[in-house]
């Protein structure tokens, strides 16, 4: 086999795995709760080539990136609700910002980049999806700016297949604050005598899981159909 064919193959499998993970986001994104429409998750093979490839073949991670608001049905459920001390509570969802790092390396000046143009664009979130590996001071750099935006970093590799889409992962439903005030009324608990899930468990990062949330895990049984158990994120 010729070498420049070798070569074809190869960019070709870096092609598809690049669309996938895009795919992947956009149907992360949309599992949040932002608004995308279909033709903007399902996006073929071919249309991500005409759109993100240039003529020699490499990939445009440059222009891959997009910005999504949150649904209605977001917003109510990230309202706190009101108190005689806070009686018109405001939402604390946002506008999400969403990037692919064109760059070869990952390191502090690209995500102080990224931090700075995520506070300065208003944008409650940031998603930085990387095809390096990402740098301690990299990591160091998203508490910076943990008052503006919150900052958020996937690798691509870690994102060619939706582990939600497995068959063997069940249903994840993070509660709002007021359902989570009454499942612990309910069932007479603290927060703290929950079972916990990890904020960098891989389905609680996929749904942006803050420490502190509740999220409900909706199982199969065959007694009993269906049965939940509920997990505070730390």
């Amino acid at each position: 086999m010729a070498d420049d064919e070798l070569s074809h193959q190869s960019n070709e499998k870096a092609i598809v795995k690049t669309w996938r993970s895009w795919r992947t986001v956009k149907e992360m994104v949309a599992d949040r709760g932002y608004e995308l429409s279909e033709s903007e998750v399902k996006i073929t093979l071919e249309e991500f080539k005409r759109e993100f490839l240039n003529a020699d073949g490499t990939i445009m991670r440059h222009k891959m990136q997009f910005s999504a608001r949150p649904s209605e049905d977001m917003i109510k459920k990230y309202t706190p609700p009101p108190t005689s001390s806070n009686p018109d509570p405001q939402s604390e969802a946002g506008t999400i910002w969403v990037e692919f790092l064109n760059d070869s390396s990952l390191g502090a000046e690209q995500m102080r980049k990224f931090g700075k143009s995520c506070a300065e664009g208003n944008f409650r979130t940031g998603v930085l999806i990387s095809h390096v590996a990402v740098s301690s001071s990299a990591k160091k750099e998203i508490a910076k700016f943990s008052q503006w935006t919150s900052i958020e970093w996937f690798l691509e590799e870690d994102l060619i297949i939706n582990i939600t889409h497995h068959e063997l992962v069940p249903k994840h439903v993070i509660l709002s604050k007021e359902e989570k005030i009454a499942l612990l009324k309910r069932y007479r608990l603290k927060e703290t005598q929950l079972p916990r899930i990890l904020q960098k468990d891989p389905v609680a990062k996929y749904l942006g899981m803050k420490r502190g949330q509740v999220v409900k895990i909706i199982r199969k049984s065959e007694t009993a159909g269906r049965y939940a158990s509920y997990r505070l994120c730390v």
